[in-house]
Protein backbone atom coordinates (compact mmCIF):
# COMPACT_ATOMS: atom_id res chain seq x y z
CA UNK A 1 0.00 0.00 0.00
CA UNK A 2 2.44 2.44 0.65
CA UNK A 3 4.89 1.89 -1.96
CA UNK A 4 1.74 2.35 -4.24
CA UNK A 5 1.22 5.96 -2.46
CA UNK A 6 4.48 6.90 -3.17
CA UNK A 7 4.65 5.67 -6.48
CA UNK A 8 1.36 7.70 -7.21
CA UNK A 9 2.90 10.88 -5.05
CA UNK A 10 5.74 10.68 -6.87
CA UNK A 11 4.11 10.84 -10.58
CA UNK A 12 1.83 13.60 -9.49
CA UNK A 13 4.90 15.70 -9.67
CA UNK A 14 5.23 15.37 -13.89
CA UNK A 15 1.88 15.78 -14.09
CA UNK A 16 1.76 19.29 -12.33
CA UNK A 17 4.47 20.32 -13.46
CA UNK A 18 3.06 19.63 -16.94
CA UNK A 19 -0.16 21.39 -16.36
CA UNK A 20 1.56 24.52 -15.40
CA UNK A 21 4.08 24.74 -18.25
CA UNK A 22 1.03 23.94 -20.60
CA UNK A 23 -0.83 27.23 -18.99
CA UNK A 24 2.18 29.29 -18.76
CA UNK A 25 3.60 28.63 -22.25
CA UNK A 26 -0.21 29.21 -23.65
CA UNK A 27 -0.55 32.33 -21.67
CA UNK A 28 3.04 33.74 -23.45
CA UNK A 29 0.90 33.99 -26.53
CA UNK A 30 -2.29 35.48 -25.31
CA UNK A 31 -2.39 38.90 -26.48
CA UNK A 32 -3.76 41.91 -24.35
CA UNK A 33 -1.62 41.06 -21.20
CA UNK A 34 -1.28 43.48 -17.93
CA UNK A 35 1.08 44.98 -19.25
CA UNK A 36 -0.64 45.80 -22.70
CA UNK A 37 -3.95 46.64 -20.61
CA UNK A 38 -1.96 49.58 -18.69
CA UNK A 39 -0.43 50.93 -21.65
CA UNK A 40 -3.85 51.32 -23.04
CA UNK A 41 -5.23 52.99 -19.94
CA UNK A 42 -2.22 55.14 -20.62
CA UNK A 43 -2.61 55.79 -24.07
CA UNK A 44 -6.40 56.73 -23.14
CA UNK A 45 -5.59 59.21 -20.49
CA UNK A 46 -2.91 60.65 -23.00
CA UNK A 47 -5.21 60.47 -25.78
CA UNK A 48 -8.15 62.32 -23.99
CA UNK A 49 -6.00 65.11 -22.99
CA UNK A 50 -4.47 65.54 -26.29
CA UNK A 51 -8.16 65.73 -27.97
CA UNK A 52 -9.06 68.15 -24.78
CA UNK A 53 -5.91 70.72 -25.14
CA UNK A 54 -7.35 70.76 -29.26
CA UNK A 55 -3.20 69.23 -29.84
CA UNK A 56 -4.90 65.84 -31.35
CA UNK A 57 -4.24 65.37 -35.41
CA UNK A 58 -7.46 65.93 -36.49
CA UNK A 59 -9.58 62.66 -35.27
CA UNK A 60 -6.98 60.39 -35.31
CA UNK A 61 -5.15 59.79 -32.29
CA UNK A 62 -1.40 57.96 -32.18
CA UNK A 63 -1.83 55.54 -29.47
CA UNK A 64 1.77 55.37 -29.22
CA UNK A 65 1.83 58.92 -28.03
CA UNK A 66 3.14 59.76 -24.11
CA UNK A 67 4.59 56.08 -23.51
CA UNK A 68 8.52 56.21 -23.79
CA UNK A 69 10.23 53.74 -23.41
CA UNK A 70 11.43 53.97 -20.31
CA UNK A 71 7.95 53.70 -19.22
CA UNK A 72 7.40 50.90 -20.72
CA UNK A 73 10.48 49.33 -19.22
CA UNK A 74 9.14 50.18 -15.69
CA UNK A 75 5.58 49.20 -15.85
CA UNK A 76 7.60 45.22 -17.49
CA UNK A 77 9.49 45.45 -14.58
CA UNK A 78 6.78 46.09 -12.38
CA UNK A 79 4.77 42.74 -13.48
CA UNK A 80 8.09 40.77 -13.87
CA UNK A 81 8.17 40.88 -17.90
CA UNK A 82 11.57 41.80 -17.75
CA UNK A 83 12.64 38.65 -17.22
CA UNK A 84 12.93 35.81 -19.57
CA UNK A 85 10.29 33.26 -19.93
CA UNK A 86 12.31 30.67 -18.58
CA UNK A 87 13.16 32.74 -15.74
CA UNK A 88 10.13 33.42 -14.89
CA UNK A 89 8.88 30.09 -14.83
CA UNK A 90 11.36 29.13 -13.04
CA UNK A 91 10.68 31.98 -10.30
CA UNK A 92 7.01 31.13 -9.98
CA UNK A 93 7.62 27.17 -9.50
CA UNK A 94 9.69 28.17 -6.42
CA UNK A 95 7.32 30.37 -4.92
CA UNK A 96 4.60 27.15 -5.85
CA UNK A 97 6.82 25.00 -3.79
CA UNK A 98 6.42 26.79 -0.99
CA UNK A 99 2.85 27.63 -1.33
CA UNK A 100 3.37 31.28 -2.07
CA UNK A 101 0.77 31.45 -4.58
CA UNK A 102 1.59 35.40 -5.54
CA UNK A 103 -0.32 38.59 -5.59
CA UNK A 104 -3.23 39.55 -7.85
CA UNK A 105 -2.25 42.64 -10.75
CA UNK A 106 -5.33 44.48 -10.04
CA UNK A 107 -7.17 43.45 -6.90
CA UNK A 108 -3.74 44.08 -4.81
CA UNK A 109 -4.14 40.92 -2.69
CA UNK A 110 -2.92 37.61 -1.86
CA UNK A 111 -4.28 34.94 -4.53
CA UNK A 112 -4.50 32.91 -0.84
CA UNK A 113 -7.16 36.02 0.49
CA UNK A 114 -8.62 35.89 -2.89
CA UNK A 115 -9.82 32.19 -2.68
CA UNK A 116 -10.44 31.85 1.31
CA UNK A 117 -12.76 35.21 0.33
CA UNK A 118 -14.50 33.52 -2.49
CA UNK A 119 -14.51 29.88 -0.93
CA UNK A 120 -17.46 30.15 1.49
CA UNK A 121 -20.19 31.53 -1.56
CA UNK A 122 -18.72 28.21 -3.91
CA UNK A 123 -18.77 26.10 -1.32
CA UNK A 124 -22.08 26.87 0.44
CA UNK A 125 -23.74 25.89 -3.22
CA UNK A 126 -21.16 23.22 -4.00
CA UNK A 127 -21.24 21.74 -0.54
CA UNK A 128 -25.48 21.79 -0.81
CA UNK A 129 -25.42 20.72 -4.01
CA UNK A 130 -23.67 17.76 -3.43
CA UNK A 131 -25.54 16.25 0.06
CA UNK A 132 -28.57 16.89 -1.85
CA UNK A 133 -27.79 15.27 -4.93
CA UNK A 134 -26.55 12.18 -3.12
CA UNK A 135 -29.42 12.53 -0.84
CA UNK A 136 -32.23 12.49 -3.18
CA UNK A 137 -30.49 10.38 -6.33
CA UNK A 138 -29.48 7.49 -4.39
CA UNK A 139 -32.50 6.58 -2.93
CA UNK A 140 -34.27 7.42 -5.49
CA UNK A 141 -32.04 5.10 -8.26
CA UNK A 142 -32.33 2.03 -5.71
CA UNK A 143 -35.77 2.02 -5.58
CA UNK A 144 -35.75 2.20 -9.41
CA UNK A 145 -33.61 -0.79 -9.82
CA UNK A 146 -36.01 -2.40 -7.55
CA UNK A 147 -39.00 -1.78 -9.90
CA UNK A 148 -37.22 -1.54 -12.92
CA UNK A 149 -39.42 -1.80 -15.93
CA UNK A 150 -42.59 -0.25 -14.08
CA UNK A 151 -44.37 2.95 -14.22
CA UNK A 152 -42.41 4.42 -11.68
CA UNK A 153 -39.18 3.27 -13.48
CA UNK A 154 -40.54 5.27 -16.63
CA UNK A 155 -41.94 8.57 -15.34
CA UNK A 156 -39.15 8.91 -13.02
CA UNK A 157 -36.84 8.31 -15.46
CA UNK A 158 -38.30 11.05 -17.52
CA UNK A 159 -38.29 13.32 -15.10
CA UNK A 160 -35.18 13.54 -14.09
CA UNK A 161 -33.71 13.01 -17.78
CA UNK A 162 -35.54 16.12 -18.50
CA UNK A 163 -34.13 18.20 -15.45
CA UNK A 164 -30.72 16.75 -17.31
CA UNK A 165 -31.61 18.25 -20.91
CA UNK A 166 -32.26 22.14 -18.90
CA UNK A 167 -29.07 23.52 -18.53
CA UNK A 168 -29.06 25.03 -15.25
CA UNK A 169 -28.23 28.76 -16.68
CA UNK A 170 -31.86 28.48 -18.57
CA UNK A 171 -33.33 26.99 -15.69
CA UNK A 172 -31.95 29.91 -13.18
CA UNK A 173 -33.55 32.60 -15.36
CA UNK A 174 -37.13 30.62 -15.58
CA UNK A 175 -36.79 30.46 -11.39
CA UNK A 176 -36.05 33.86 -11.46
CA UNK A 177 -38.99 35.11 -13.56
CA UNK A 178 -41.39 32.10 -12.33
CA UNK A 179 -40.62 33.45 -8.56
CA UNK A 180 -37.97 36.23 -8.04
CA UNK A 181 -40.02 39.02 -8.60
CA UNK A 182 -39.26 39.29 -12.48
CA UNK A 183 -43.03 38.56 -13.90
CA UNK A 184 -44.98 36.71 -12.03
CA UNK A 185 -44.49 35.89 -7.65
CA UNK A 186 -41.95 37.56 -5.74
CA UNK A 187 -41.57 34.88 -3.40
CA UNK A 188 -37.42 34.25 -3.14
CA UNK A 189 -34.59 36.98 -3.00
CA UNK A 190 -32.81 38.01 -6.53
CA UNK A 191 -29.56 38.13 -5.18
CA UNK A 192 -27.00 37.23 -2.63
CA UNK A 193 -26.86 34.14 0.17
CA UNK A 194 -27.63 36.68 2.70
CA UNK A 195 -30.19 39.65 3.15
CA UNK A 196 -28.71 43.26 3.64
CA UNK A 197 -30.22 43.01 7.29
CA UNK A 198 -28.63 39.78 8.40
CA UNK A 199 -26.30 40.65 11.04
CA UNK A 200 -29.48 42.11 13.20
CA UNK A 201 -31.57 39.09 12.63
CA UNK A 202 -31.92 36.62 15.60
CA UNK A 203 -29.56 33.30 14.89
CA UNK A 204 -32.58 31.28 13.85
CA UNK A 205 -33.39 34.11 11.72
CA UNK A 206 -30.03 34.22 10.02
CA UNK A 207 -30.35 30.28 9.43
CA UNK A 208 -33.70 30.81 7.66
CA UNK A 209 -32.20 33.75 5.83
CA UNK A 210 -29.50 31.81 4.32
CA UNK A 211 -31.74 28.80 3.43
CA UNK A 212 -33.73 30.98 1.75
CA UNK A 213 -31.75 32.62 -0.22
CA UNK A 214 -30.06 28.92 -1.23
CA UNK A 215 -33.61 27.70 -2.74
CA UNK A 216 -32.90 28.76 -6.34
CA UNK A 217 -29.27 28.74 -7.07
CA UNK A 218 -29.40 25.63 -5.25
CA UNK A 219 -32.18 24.41 -7.40
CA UNK A 220 -30.77 25.48 -10.58
CA UNK A 221 -27.56 23.96 -10.00
CA UNK A 222 -28.29 20.58 -9.01
CA UNK A 223 -31.26 19.30 -10.93
CA UNK A 224 -29.09 18.30 -13.81
CA UNK A 225 -27.01 16.27 -11.12
CA UNK A 226 -29.76 14.15 -10.50
CA UNK A 227 -29.97 12.08 -13.48
CA UNK A 228 -26.22 11.01 -13.60
CA UNK A 229 -26.20 10.16 -9.84
CA UNK A 230 -29.44 8.70 -10.12
CA UNK A 231 -29.11 6.39 -13.35
CA UNK A 232 -25.53 5.19 -12.41
CA UNK A 233 -26.99 4.01 -8.73
CA UNK A 234 -29.95 2.30 -10.34
CA UNK A 235 -27.45 0.61 -13.28
CA UNK A 236 -25.09 -0.93 -10.34
CA UNK A 237 -27.96 -1.99 -8.30
CA UNK A 238 -29.27 -3.76 -11.47
CA UNK A 239 -25.90 -5.36 -12.22
CA UNK A 240 -25.60 -6.93 -8.67
CA UNK A 241 -28.88 -8.27 -8.43
CA UNK A 242 -28.43 -10.41 -11.71
CA UNK A 243 -25.28 -11.68 -10.04
CA UNK A 244 -25.03 -15.30 -8.64
CA UNK A 245 -24.61 -14.55 -5.22
CA UNK A 246 -27.44 -12.91 -4.79
CA UNK A 247 -29.98 -16.35 -6.42
CA UNK A 248 -27.76 -18.17 -3.83
CA UNK A 249 -29.03 -15.31 -1.17
CA UNK A 250 -33.02 -16.02 -2.95
CA UNK A 251 -32.61 -19.91 -2.84
CA UNK A 252 -31.57 -19.92 0.80
CA UNK A 253 -35.02 -18.31 1.25
CA UNK A 254 -33.84 -15.07 2.74
CA UNK A 255 -36.41 -11.98 2.17
CA UNK A 256 -35.91 -9.66 -0.72
CA UNK A 257 -35.21 -6.86 1.82
CA UNK A 258 -32.75 -8.98 3.03
CA UNK A 259 -30.79 -10.00 0.15
CA UNK A 260 -30.95 -6.10 -0.66
CA UNK A 261 -29.84 -4.23 1.89
CA UNK A 262 -27.71 -6.89 3.41
CA UNK A 263 -25.90 -8.54 0.21
CA UNK A 264 -26.93 -6.18 -2.93
CA UNK A 265 -26.43 -2.81 -1.22
CA UNK A 266 -22.90 -3.34 0.30
CA UNK A 267 -21.20 -4.24 -3.24
CA UNK A 268 -23.10 -2.19 -5.12
CA UNK A 269 -22.06 0.96 -3.27
CA UNK A 270 -18.32 0.88 -3.77
CA UNK A 271 -18.27 2.34 -6.39
CA UNK A 272 -20.46 5.58 -4.99
CA UNK A 273 -18.80 5.26 -1.86
CA UNK A 274 -15.17 5.54 -4.00
CA UNK A 275 -16.52 8.57 -5.72
CA UNK A 276 -17.12 10.51 -2.83
CA UNK A 277 -14.13 12.31 -1.66
CA UNK A 278 -13.41 13.78 -4.87
CA UNK A 279 -17.45 15.20 -5.42
CA UNK A 280 -17.30 16.42 -1.47
CA UNK A 281 -13.54 17.79 -1.86
CA UNK A 282 -14.62 18.61 -5.43
CA UNK A 283 -17.65 20.86 -3.97
CA UNK A 284 -15.21 23.20 -2.01
CA UNK A 285 -13.90 24.56 -5.40
CA UNK A 286 -16.63 23.83 -7.49
CA UNK A 287 -17.96 27.33 -9.03
CA UNK A 288 -20.15 28.04 -11.51
CA UNK A 289 -19.36 31.20 -13.44
CA UNK A 290 -23.60 31.29 -15.06
CA UNK A 291 -24.70 30.29 -12.15
CA UNK A 292 -22.53 33.12 -9.52
CA UNK A 293 -23.46 35.77 -12.77
CA UNK A 294 -27.36 34.83 -12.69
CA UNK A 295 -27.86 35.17 -8.88
CA UNK A 296 -25.01 37.99 -7.87
CA UNK A 297 -22.95 35.42 -5.94
CA UNK A 298 -19.27 36.36 -5.87
CA UNK A 299 -17.44 33.46 -5.99
CA UNK A 300 -14.49 31.27 -7.46
CA UNK A 301 -16.31 30.88 -10.52
CA UNK A 302 -16.40 34.41 -11.43
CA UNK A 303 -13.09 34.90 -10.07
CA UNK A 304 -11.53 32.75 -12.23
CA UNK A 305 -13.85 34.11 -15.37
CA UNK A 306 -12.86 38.14 -14.26
CA UNK A 307 -9.16 36.95 -13.73
CA UNK A 308 -9.33 35.16 -17.18
CA UNK A 309 -10.43 38.20 -19.35
CA UNK A 310 -8.41 41.00 -17.24
CA UNK A 311 -5.46 38.73 -17.40
CA UNK A 312 -4.88 38.66 -14.04
CA UNK A 313 -1.88 35.95 -14.41
CA UNK A 314 -0.88 35.56 -10.76
CA UNK A 315 -4.55 34.38 -9.62
CA UNK A 316 -4.93 31.92 -13.16
CA UNK A 317 -1.74 30.55 -12.57
CA UNK A 318 -1.94 30.46 -8.72
CA UNK A 319 -5.67 28.46 -8.46
CA UNK A 320 -4.87 26.57 -11.38
CA UNK A 321 -1.64 25.50 -9.20
CA UNK A 322 -3.59 24.82 -6.32
CA UNK A 323 -6.73 23.49 -7.83
CA UNK A 324 -5.05 20.65 -9.90
CA UNK A 325 -2.45 19.75 -6.54
CA UNK A 326 -6.41 19.45 -4.55
CA UNK A 327 -7.04 17.15 -7.83
CA UNK A 328 -4.65 14.45 -7.60
CA UNK A 329 -4.31 14.06 -3.93
CA UNK A 330 -8.24 13.57 -4.18
CA UNK A 331 -7.83 11.06 -6.82
CA UNK A 332 -5.39 9.50 -4.76
CA UNK A 333 -7.70 9.29 -1.63
CA UNK A 334 -10.65 8.17 -4.34
CA UNK A 335 -8.17 4.79 -5.14
CA UNK A 336 -7.37 4.52 -1.51
CA UNK A 337 -11.20 4.09 -0.60
CA UNK A 338 -11.11 1.37 -2.78
CA UNK A 339 -9.24 -0.48 -0.13
CA UNK A 340 -10.99 0.61 2.86
CA UNK A 341 -14.66 -0.63 1.34
CA UNK A 342 -13.09 -3.30 -0.62
CA UNK A 343 -10.36 -4.93 1.35
CA UNK A 344 -10.09 -7.39 -1.42
CA UNK A 345 -8.47 -5.38 -3.81
CA UNK A 346 -4.85 -4.83 -3.09
CA UNK A 347 -2.70 -2.66 -5.35
CA UNK A 348 0.89 -3.71 -4.62
CA UNK A 349 -0.66 -7.32 -5.91
CA UNK A 350 -1.70 -6.42 -9.33
CA UNK A 351 1.41 -4.17 -10.17
CA UNK A 352 0.36 -0.39 -9.31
Amino acid sequence: MWTYIVKRILLMIPTLLGVMALTFAVIQFVPGGPVEQILLELKGRTGMGAEASGTSHGTYYDGRQGVDAERLKEIKALYGFDKPPLERFWLMLKRFAVFDLGESYYRHKSVWELVKSKLPVSASIGLWSFFLTYLISVPLGIAKAVRAGTRFDFFTSLIVLIGYAIPGFVLGVLLLVLFGGGSFLQIFPLRGLTSENWAQLSLSGQILDYLWHLVLPLTASIIGSFAIVTMLTKNIFLEEIHKQYVLTARAKGLSERTVLWRHIFRNAMIPLVTGFPAAFIGAFFTGSLLIETLFSLDGLGLLAYESVIRRDYPVVLGTLYLFTLIGLFTRLLSDLCYVLVDPRIQFDAIGH
